[in-house]
């Protein structure tokens, strides 16, 4: 699914693209950023850090293709550049959100909040929820209640939360 939408001006156009074999330096570089400060906890070497991140990025890969194959794997284009991915499963019943992230020389710029307004107002259109996983330490929490997402319940060590759509009258 397409979910093309200009950006204020702010920000430039942000689009998302379909994410091909080209991009895969720059999502696993994406991953690796996720897990800085837990590496940053090891005396790894660097190489070992690499592996082991290189070792959990195509774990990630392969959960995600094998449970979600018919999701929207995109990259996050702000006009000509790389600025996140989101990954986004379309199901008749919801609309699960497996994955946003922002390269972090490009957070604080409001990427992720249009993103997820565009993805929320496709869902308000066809009258679905909006649900997503994500551990309760992690600051996306706040935005994601700003959005209006809600706890729904643990699930391991991530709360699933949801986002329901208004009410058509």
């Amino acid at each position: 699914m397409n979910l093309v939408a200009a950006a204020s001006d702010r920000l430039g156009r942000l689009a998302p693209r379909p994410e091909t074999a080209e991009d895969e330096s720059f999502v696993f570089a994406l991953y690796a950023s996720t897990r800085a400060a837990e590496m940053a906890l090891t005396n790894w070497t660097s190489d070992q850090k690499h592996a082991f991140l290189r070792w959990q990025f195509e774990l990630q890969r392969q959960h995600y293709r094998l449970h979600y194959a018919d999701a929207a794997f995109d990259v996050l284009m702000l006009d000509d550049v790389h600025v996140g991915r989101m990954y986004v499963s379309f199901r008749p019943d919801e609309i699960r959100l497996m994955e946003i992230t922002i390269d972090p020389r490009f957070r604080g710029r409001g990427i992720a909040t249009h993103a997820l307004r565009t993805l929320l107002d496709n869902a308000q259109r066809k009258s679905v929820p909006v649900t997503l996983h994500v551990e309760p330490d992690n600051p996306a929490v706040r935005l994601y209640e700003r959005l209006g997402f809600s706890f729904v319940e643990h699930r391991g060590i991530y709360q699933l939360m949801e986002w329901r759509p208004l009410r058509q009258t």
